[in-house]
């Protein structure tokens, strides 16, 4: 049987070495994301399946450990690597209490990365644990709002939801970060990189209008966080 194919988010701004690093690990067996920045890297790593993060300190837009702290508080058991040139004690601690499950510091054999990044996908997964693509629910339920990633279908009640596809992205977004408030910023940057909705309204504001209105009844609200963004949370 083959073995699953584990996939691994690699947040590296040295175009070189993410280069190197990514060929390195496909050649071992992953499937590689790369992420120049940090703002990409949280993105990423808090919406889409993952088994590993491998995250470099000194990230453009957002720091290597803010994005870490972040991915933490949303994805609980995620494994997170820090790969850094920072070597001091003191970076080493805050790291690791920052929610990173091991520390690597430049310059590095590349044999070593991959004995590491094995061993915290072992104490995660199991010698025989399944990879975060086939673990992680395609469905889920909140309230009475059923969303289905697989088969792109969402319910209310039972009741089928028409959705446009910015607005099954938009919820999409919503559901995953669904404790964190959405920024219009990570919004557009969803919006840019995965659809394009010809013909329909360019305003944010029209969107969450159209997606209330069809969460109606489903026990789940849009809650606007003014100057930050948008908050998905249950309606008691």
């Amino acid at each position: 049987m083959t073995p699953p194919v584990m996939r691994a988010l690699l947040a590296e701004d040295d175009a070189l070495l993410a280069d190197a690093l990514s060929a390195n690990l496909q050649s071992a067996g992953f499937e590689v994301e790369v992420a120049t920045n940090g703002a990409v890297a949280e993105y990423l790593l808090t919406r889409q399946p993952f088994d590993v993060g491998i995250i470099d300190l000194g990230l453009p837009l957002v720091d290597g450990l803010s994005v870490i702290q972040r991915v933490r508080a949303a994805q609980q058991t995620l494994p997170l690597l820090i790969l850094t040139a920072l070597d001091g004690l003191e970076n080493r601690v805050a790291g690791l209490n920052a929610g990173a499950d091991d520390y690597l510091t430049k310059p590095f054999d590349f044999p070593e990365l991959e004995a590491r990044i094995r061993a915290v996908l072992r104490r995660t997964h199991g010698p025989g644990g399944t990879t975060a693509s086939a673990s992680m629910a395609a469905a889920m339920t909140v309230g009475q709002l059923q969303f289905d990633r697989d088969t792109r279908r969402a319910t209310v009640a039972g009741q089928p939801v028409d959705l446009s596809p910015r607005e099954w992205l938009l919820l999409d977004l919503l559901l995953t970060q669904r404790r964190k408030v959405i920024t219009k910023e990570q919004i557009a940057q969803a919006w840019s990189t995965e659809v394009s909705e010809s013909g329909g309204p360019s305003s944010l504001e029209v969107y969450i209008h159209r997606l209330r209105r069809k969460l109606e009844g489903s026990g789940v609200g849009i809650r606007t966080v003014r100057g930050l963004g948008y908050l998905l949370e249950s309606q008691d």
